[in-house]
């Protein structure tokens, strides 16, 4: 399944084996595993994650079909979590597979630029001080806007 939306915690290295196993044309696999991190203060309790399910996930799929056509990508899967996480946990993955290293790789992170700035998710951020919604930071823009 390209896009997987769940609460559930996954294995990054199982996720990472079983999509290069099911490669046969491809000859560059690119992966990237997001990590919920801490505010820079130290505090975070959780962050929580809320979605429309339809949405979410027709939205990336769709991502990941621009993906596709722009850079030749081979196959590409995204697996996001949503509900409460802790600083430490595995939030997300970004898989892309290609003929060449170099669309591979763009693919990814066009799929990782997307998902920070578009995805339809809320993240909110619980800690010592109360809680509060995440804001866009421009800098996830001007990543985006490099596509």
């Amino acid at each position: 399944m390209a896009v997987q939306l769940q609460t559930t915690a996954f294995d990054p290295g199982t996720v990472l084996t079983d999509f290069t196993a099911a490669q046969e044309n491809a000859g560059a696999v690119v992966s990237f595993t997001g990590i919920v991190r801490n505010t820079d203060a130290g505090d975070l309790q959780a962050m929580e994650i809320e979605h429309y399910p339809a949405m979410t996930k027709t939205a990336i799929a769709a991502m990941i079909d621009t993906a596709k056509s722009r850079w030749a990508l081979a196959d590409a899967q995204v697996i996001h979590r949503h509900g409460r996480l802790v600083p430490g946990e595995v939030i997300m993955m970004v898989t892309t597979a290609a003929r060449h290293r170099a669309d591979a790789f763009a693919g990814a992170e066009f799929l990782m630029d997307y998902l920070k700035s578009r995805a339809p998710f809320w993240k909110k951020e619980i800690t010592s001080n109360g809680a509060a919604w995440v804001e866009a930071r421009d800098v996830d823009e001007q990543a985006l806007a490099r596509w």
